[in-house]
């Protein structure tokens, strides 16, 4: 079958499903050629449609392949009757950076001028343009063109040039009340299609409302742009694929770039921080405001300067521009191309030896209060070389350690790609394969085999199938008092912080070393006090929700709702002696607070002994053929570095929070548990027990998930040891292969298998929802993150806390009172047991031949 007859098809199948066809591969891209090439070129008009708006931009295979063949027309290797060497130019000049630049520097050179002029007036518009700009640089002193191009980038044509965002905007309402989190946006049971961005979306808000594309197209006809209205919009998790299926359905194209849209309005009484920082980046306007006075299908005039919406002539809500950059962000087509912009043109002024720009809005620094720092404005400032930072500086600190995970990792490529990266600034980038791994389709098996290789040969290190959960291996590869990020929430590490992002923030930090930051307050969380018998780190972890709704700093309505931590970042200290594997449930959960980002304030004595396990984690995965290797081996040095002088950053006395939460551990004396399905509706487990509104039965039971560590699974062993068949059906998954081999060393699968447990390779599991599921309607005990409708199955109801009360209710099919909950953890997990029990990896007391085992 020709090319032509085959992607007619292709794009027959997909008009069915009301898409448009996937981009042309590279060997697509090759056979086109061939049929652009022939002397008379048949259907002519199509071919030239395909080749300028199918094929993908950047450093993408297919085109490497349009840039090759376009230079050859340019340089006059070869002809074609459809594309003169003018129009080759025009062309390139479309492909955003990457592939494109060289022959289009090389262009100014020309000796037609005619070709010259068509390169530098594209050139002036490209910011991806890296090394080449040292080019334009040096051929500018000769090269009248190269000059001209030089001189647009430091007059900032390419933002100037385009089209100023409108005083009013008229808006068709699409309202989707309550909360609208990233499951409802991009669910997890489609993550493997997360990267067609015109077939995910499809199953957009498909378990929120009925028909929601079809309500879309009939708001369509009222003839103007809808914009996504909601109470709480975006909680969850950190999923570009979320705004990408806002923008598909209420976007833009973007020309010569296939199947991927730019622009649309969100508006919503709350809009989640890393949401909001996505659709930023995506050139999305997210605004906050009261929307109570907004209802489906309402025609709405926006002002976007005046700071005010209007219904039928009246105010119905009001509002401030914020970040103030934001206007220049969605006119650059978004956060990301506008700091590339802007590094562009404040490069460019430095080479011609001009002061400051003029053009773009500076963003709003705050005063020096002359008050001392929070343990996260150190540890940012640092990034910023720095002694502090104040909360609303904008800040771009560098970012050394970066993770990708499997179901946004194919989006982080494309964006990679987008970005015309072949290169990696970043100290490390991670990629994990933990969501996929258990039960992979054929696009997750493809996946496996091809993103490996892309992430190494852009010297980021690579985990494998099975390896385990992102955020276990990550947090071993972190270092003290340092900044990350991940597309992926709960990417918060123990020491140091992490301000997770969207696949698209991911791959630009990880190309450039560096994230836009606009500093959060923070809100401290102080523990005084002793841990009680039978109480652990999740109950304290659930203690701070429930102590924020006491003091109503916390709601659980989400109409009107408040909530302290939300786009703040949490501190939280009275821990010291917490080992970093205990200390990382406290700053996990901080996602599920709507938190920006979480730092733990502890003793260098488990730092230093979490490092000095992590380098012998890190040399044997070199031993064993992990790569890149040189990657690996710069960790270590950084790690080896800090042990050489091991100082972690303090607080200052006299540092300014938004809040401060003392929770009093005393106090604390029974289980807190999340209840079905919000993780913000917290209950002590003798609360729930009075409540008639709550289920008492348990189904089933899970313990896994990046919240759990080798400890929690040998107290669900404790609790089961010859007890026979657990009451509910119980998922066992550890978090990293190294716990289940050890896990099944000690003997704890025996007993789990004696009590029924079904047991799974190690990664996210029911966590995500995404493979395997409960069954429907299902009542069940989780120690997973976060409990949202249907994530773990349909009509489940889920409630969240401890693997140890996880262990009570696997072991008797129903929430225990207080009482037999603390007799069955006295009995089998206090006193001399929990010493054997709560025993952490040390890879470094490990011998040589286990370690060998445990990594192999």
């Amino acid at each position: 079958m020709s090319l032509v007859s085959q992607y007619r098809a292709h794009s027959e199948e997909r008009e069915q499903l009301g898409i448009p066809p996937l981009p042309l591969t590279a060997e697509q891209t090759r056979s086109l050629i061939e049929l652009l090439m022939q002397g008379q070129v048949q259907e002519q008009e199509y071919l030239l449609e395909l080749f300028n708006e199918h094929i993908s931009p950047g450093v993408d295979d297919a085109a490497f392949e349009k840039a090759a063949f376009l230079d050859s027309i340019i340089k006059g290797e070869c002809t074609c009757a459809a594309i003169s060497p003018v129009d080759a130019v025009a062309i390139l000049g479309t492909m955003l950076g990457g592939y494109n630049v060289k022959p289009l520097t090389d262009a100014l050179s020309h000796a037609d001028e005619h070709i010259c002029r068509a390169a530098a007036d594209v050139l002036k518009k490209i910011l991806l343009v890296y090394d080449s700009f040292d080019v334009v640089v040096e051929l500018s002193s000769s090269n009248a063109y190269a000059k001209e191009v030089l001189q647009s980038w430091a007059d900032a044509e390419w933002f100037t040039t385009r089209p100023l965002l409108p005083e009013k905007m008229t808006l068709t309402v699409f309202k989707v009340p309550g909360e609208t989190n990233t499951d409802d946006l991009s669910p997890a049971s489609e993550a493997f299609t997360r990267s067609d961005i015109p077939l995910h979306a499809r199953c957009m808000l498909g378990s929120k409302m009925d028909d929601p594309i079809g309500t879309i197209t009939r708001l369509k006809a009222k003839g103007y742009p809808l914009a996504y209205v909601g109470d709480v919009v975006g909680t969850g998790s950190s999923r570009k694929s979320g705004i990408n299926s806002v923008q598909w359905h209420l976007g833009e194209d973007i020309p010569a770039v296939p199947n991927k849209r730019t622009g649309s309005v969100v508006i919503g009484g709350i809009v989640a921080p890393i949401f909001f920082n996505t659709a930023e980046d995506s050139g999305a306007l997210p605004i906050q405001t009261d929307v109570t006075a907004m209802e489906m299908g309402d025609v709405i005039d926006l002002y976007v300067y005046k700071g005010i919406i209007e219904k039928n002539g009246a105010v119905i809500a009001e509002f401030s521009i914020s970040p103030k950059t934001l206007i220049d962000e969605v006119r650059a087509g978004g956060r990301i191309p506008l700091i590339i912009g802007r590094n562009l043109t404040r490069k460019a002024r430095k080479t011609l030896g001009l002061g400051e720009d003029s053009v773009f809005q500076r963003p709003e620094q705050p005063e020096d209060t002359g008050k001392g720092y929070t343990l996260a404005q150190k540890m940012i400032g640092k990034a910023c070389g720095m002694k502090g930072v104040r909360p609303g500086m904008y800040v771009e600190p560098e970012t050394l350690t970066v993770g990708s995970q499997d179901t946004t990792g194919a989006m982080t490529r494309d964006e990679v790609k987008e970005l015309a990266a072949l290169s990696f600034s970043a100290d490390l980038a991670m990629q994990s394969f933990c969501h996929t791994a258990a039960y992979p389709k054929p696009s997750d098996v493809k996946l496996h085999r091809t993103l490996p290789y892309f992430m190494m040969s852009r010297g980021g290190v690579a985990l494998r199938p099975g390896d385990g959960v992102i955020h276990t291996w990550l947090n071993r590869m972190a270092l003290p008092d340092t900044l990350g990020t991940g597309a992926d929430s709960h990417t918060r590490f123990p020491i140091g912080i992490s301000f997770p992002g969207g696949s698209g923030l991911v791959a630009f930090t990880a190309v450039t070393g560096t994230m836009p930051l606009n500093v959060p307050e923070s809100v401290l969380v102080r523990f005084t006090g002793k841990l009680q018998p039978g109480i652990t780190l999740r109950d304290l972890v659930n203690a701070i929700p429930y102590v924020a709704l006491k003091k109503g700093l916390l709601t659980v309505e989400k109409k009107g709702k408040k909530n302290i931590f939300a786009g703040r970042i949490l501190e939280i200290e009275g821990l010291p002696d917490l080992k970093v594997e205990q200390a990382f449930e406290l700053s996990d959960a901080s996602a599920e607070r709507s938190a920006a980002a979480c730092t733990v304030r502890l003793s260098k004595e488990p730092v230093i002994e979490y490092l000095s396990s992590n380098i012998k984690l890190l040399e044997q995965m070199i031993e064993e053929g992990y790569g890149d290797a040189g990657t690996l081996r710069r960790r270590i040095g950084k790690m080896e570095e800090w042990l050489q002088n091991p100082v972690l950053l303090e607080p200052d006395s006299d540092a300014e929070y938004a809040a401060v939460i003392d929770i009093d551990m005393n106090t604390i004396k029974e289980p807190v548990l999340a209840c079905p399905n919000d993780p913000d509706d917290v209950m002590t487990l003798s609360e729930v027990l009075l409540d008639d509104a709550r289920p008492k039965t348990i189904n089933e039971v899970f313990v896994g998930s990046c919240m759990t560590n080798i400890g929690h699974f040998r107290a669900l062993g404790e609790v089961l040891r010859n007890k026979g068949v657990a009451a509910a059906r119980l998922w066992v998954v550890p978090p990293t292969k190294m716990d289940m081999k050890k896990l099944i060393e000690e003997g704890y699968y025996a007993v789990f298998g004696a009590a029924g447990a079904r047991t799974e390779l190690p990664g996210c599991s029911l966590c995500m929802g995404n493979q395997a599921r409960v069954a429907d309607n299902a009542v069940v005990f989780s120690t997973s993150t976060r409990n949202f409708d249907n994530r773990m199955g349909t009509g489940a109801q889920v409630y969240l806390g401890s693997a140890e009360l996880a262990a009570v209710c696997a072991l008797l099919g129903h929430l225990p009172n207080r009482d037999e909950y603390l007799e069955i953890f006295n009995r089998q997990l206090s006193g001399d047991k929990a010493q054997n029990v709560y025993r952490y990896l040390k890879f470094n007391e490990i011998e040589k031949e286990e370690l060998q085992l445990l990594v192999d």
